[in-house]
């Protein structure tokens, strides 16, 4: 399969995106192709730089960067040329088969809808994270920003995504999937996550166990865990800085170690017709490596297919 790179996304790029390209070179099949985009002369002298035969890789021209800080409509627009702009245009003529980047996660997401289109039924796209486990397995936690006012049709979606999501790419046969609230019982909660247990309730489009408190985020009480995008994004920032405190204060085991976002790479943006990953701004070298290999995984896996396969099958019992 192909992979385009976003060489040029990511606060420490193209160094760490090239070093992260070599990275996973290595660890992929004989057969699997990294596409460097950006722009390709001074892609080739880094390449270069390390020893590396150009032949390894494939490369297409991409001379502007969209900024971090940049509106990312506005930007796809006056940058069409731009590493994203131009990667989203590979993946839409299907001349790469998966597309990632460490760079403007809104250009990101308006690229994909706009360009890929999401999948017929999606109410909105949204993304997800892996949170380790005591007990060593992971779980997935879903929206964690995308969708900060997210309503309980959308979240009950939420679900659905991240049932495939966890049986295909966790390869866990049946996830059981939660709701995060502030009591278990089904009439606690504000009026969206109560709407949104009502609906979730008596469905058997997944696995659904109830709701799930904070303090079991990670007690292996679920597999996917269903959240508004403003809750699961305060959730998982306030993660990140307890990983970052007790890294820095040398209080991490091997557990705690398997907080740290470097093991993941990254998250797909699920409900779109395409494998779209979007890696953290400050991705090293390792966390690069890994958002590609997350790539060839979540393409291998016909997430896409899949998901718009369950949604023409949920209409379909509808409608009978």
């Amino acid at each position: 399969m192909r992979i385009g790179l976003d060489v040029m996304g990511g606060d420490f790029a193209p160094v760490a995106t090239i070093e992260g390209a070599i990275l996973a070179q290595k660890e992929l099949c004989p057969g699997d192709r990294i596409t460097l985009i950006g722009p390709e002369p001074r892609l080739k002298d880094l390449v270069s730089g390390y020893g590396i035969d150009h032949a390894a890789f494939d490369f297409v021209h991409a001379p502007d960067t969209i900024g971090m800080g940049e509106h990312p409509t506005k930007a796809l627009i006056k940058k069409p040329e731009s590493s994203i702009g131009v990667g989203f245009q590979l993946l839409k003529h299907k001349k790469i088969d998966a597309f990632a980047s460490a760079g403007n996660s809104g250009a990101m997401l308006v690229g994909s809808i706009f360009s890929i289109n999401t999948i017929q039924g999606i109410i909105r796209p949204c993304t997800s994270a892996f949170f380790p486990q005591e007990s060593g397995n992971l779980s997935i936690m879903i929206d964690i920003g995308t969708n900060p006012d997210a309503k309980p049709d959308m979240m009950y979606q939420f679900a659905v995504i991240g049932s495939i999501y966890a049986r295909y790419v966790l390869h866990i046969s049946s996830p059981r999937v939660a709701l995060l609230n502030i009591g278990e019982e089904e009439e606690k909660g504000n009026i969206n996550c109560q709407s949104t247990f009502h609906l979730m309730k008596s469905s058997k489009d997944f696995n659904f166990i109830g709701n799930i408190e904070g303090r079991d985020l990670f007690r292996n009480k679920a597999d996917v865990i269903v959240s508004d995008g403003f809750t699961g994004n305060i959730v998982l920032k306030t993660v990140e800085a307890l990983y970052r405190i007790m890294d820095k204060r040398n209080l991490l085991d091997d557990y705690f170690s398997r907080f740290n976002y470097e093991n993941y790479g990254g998250t797909p943006i699920l409900g779109i017709n395409g494998t779209v990953i979007m890696g953290h701004g400050i991705s090293n070298d390792r966390a690069i490596k890994n958002m590609i290999l997350m790539g060839r995984e979540v393409h291998l896996a016909r997430l896409a297919s899949k998901i718009k396969n369950a949604l023409l099958q949920i209409d379909s019992e509808k409608n009978l």
